[in-house]
């Protein structure tokens, strides 16, 4: 299982379809294996599973953790599995988030809420929880479940928390933080430990590797929070300033706040309580994140978490898949959707 001579002797690495190169027999069997565990004999179950799983997505935490595995030695089907396991729940998780948020667009199609209503939609997002569950349970490690569980738990906790922050003005840098820390990237280290764990990494090893996942997962939200301002609805799939809109404030607009304009804050806050925005609105709010700064500040923080990212694996052996690793943060903080 362990076998560091099944590396691949030499692979040039300049952008990231290089990268899924890299893991591409891997990926296309992740790919097989969630086709797999979609299947259902009850019909409904089996067609919206279809449409989750047709909808794509970037599949970025099972590569993290493939990449991490073989980067520790592991090229067994154990990868494949969490893999999928890691991407089931963080389907659920987009699943439950839509039906919290009354979002009607998920990667530029209706959502499932938005097609089939929040009682079916979130009955799905159970079942893709416990089928993730019921696929990691196989691997009869009880620090596997302890490590999901408590991401889960922890997920959830950052929806909740959240939703009690929802239509405040007063959030603060560190609370957006904890709460990114929450809802993304403790699930990213998670992918990143489980690359490690399967592999039987050192303990110190595989601290570190968590410690990459969890800064790679926080710089990869907060280029999200600025892709709410600087990218459009078609390259999204989803509405611009949409986070706004559901009542949240994102990293931009909480460094915007920060510099204490009122006319800045009385119209966030109108936003935030009345959950409308009109086109003029938008394009000022776009206008100020974009001229006062606040953009280049959370891309400055971004970069900051890529960098630590990068630091926490620099004692790992050289190969390419840690060369993969070492390129994916700085992939992540110039990506455009």
């Amino acid at each position: 299982m362990n076998d560091p001579s099944a590396e691949p002797a030499e692979v040039s690495l300049s952008g990231p379809q290089d990268i899924f190169r890299l893991i591409t027999p891997e990926l296309e069997k992740v790919e097989l294996e969630l086709l797999h565990l979609s299947a259902s004999s009850i019909s409904l179950v089996d067609h919206v599973n279809h449409y989750l799983h047709s909808s794509g997505g970037k599949r970025i935490r099972p590569v993290l953790l493939l990449l991490c595995a073989k980067m520790c030695g592991c090229h067994g089907q154990e990868a494949i599995r969490l893999g999928s396991v890691m991407e089931l729940i963080h389907t659920a998780t987009l699943v439950h988030d839509d039906i919290i948020d009354g979002a009607q667009m998920r990667r530029g199609r209706s959502s499932v809420n938005a097609t089939w209503g929040n009682e079916i939609t979130v009955l799905m997002g159970d079942w893709l929880y416990m089928t993730a569950f019921s696929v990691a349970l196989q691997e009869r490690s009880f620090r596997i479940l302890d490590l999901l569980i408590d991401i889960t738990r922890k997920m959830v906790e950052g929806e909740l928390v959240q939703l009690e922050r929802n239509g405040r003005i007063d959030i603060t840098e560190r609370d957006h933080l904890e709460m990114v820390q929450r809802k993304t990237a403790y699930l990213f280290a998670g992918c990143t430990r489980l690359g490690g764990m399967i592999a039987r990494a050192q303990p110190a090893a595989e601290e570190a590797l968590a410690e990459y996942g969890f800064n790679v997962g926080m710089a990869f939200q907060l280029v999200d929070d600025m892709l709410d301002f600087t990218s459009s609805e078609a390259v999204l799939g989803k509405p611009v300033i949409n986070d706004l809109k559901e009542g949240k404030l994102t990293l931009p607009l909480i460094y915007l706040l920060e510099q204490g304009n009122p006319k800045h804050a009385r119209k966030l806050d109108a936003v935030l309580k009345s959950s409308i925005i009109s086109d003029d609105d938008r394009d000022e709010i776009i206008s100020w994140v974009r001229n006062f700064g606040t953009l280049e500040r959370t891309a400055k923080k971004a970069v900051a978490y890529a960098e630590d990212a990068k630091r926490s694996i620099a004692d790992f052996r050289d190969s390419v898949y840690r060369q993969a690793l070492i390129q994916i943060p700085d992939f992540i903080v110039s990506r455009d959707r």
